[in-house]
């Protein structure tokens, strides 16, 4: 089945574990057992604490915002358009360091929800 998702449908909710974090799951383990996929808003100043997933990868692409991501041991910063790729075990975390909300599309494999 192919699913698709028009963007005036689309209904950000809180996300169950970040305060000032919202989310929209488009595609989980009730759909495929590959990938989860998630839009993710994240409000000005709020930060996703520093994590690992084991298995899974972690793709993002930021969409609109500027924020801090931390890979490789420090913190770097990322605009809209840039893309970060998470290996499995790696310590990552994102913070929103702009004036808006960030907006990041993400990906994970196999499926983290």
């Amino acid at each position: 089945m192919i699913y698709f998702f028009p963007a005036q449908e689309i209904k950000f909710e809180n996300h169950p574990k970040f305060n000032g974090v919202k989310w929209f799951p488009m595609i989980d383990k009730s759909k495929t057992d590959r990938i989860s996929v998630c839009y993710l808003l994240i409000e000005p100043g709020v930060e996703i604490p520093v994590h690992i997933h084991d298995p899974q990868i972690d793709s993002i692409l930021v969409l609109e915002g500027e924020a801090e991501i931390y890979m490789n041991g420090s913190w770097q910063k990322v605009t809209a358009g840039d893309y970060v790729f998470v290996p499995a075990k790696e310590e990552h975390g994102v913070k929103n360091i702009g004036q808006k909300p960030l907006k990041l599309f993400i990906v994970h494999s196999p499926p983290l929800y």
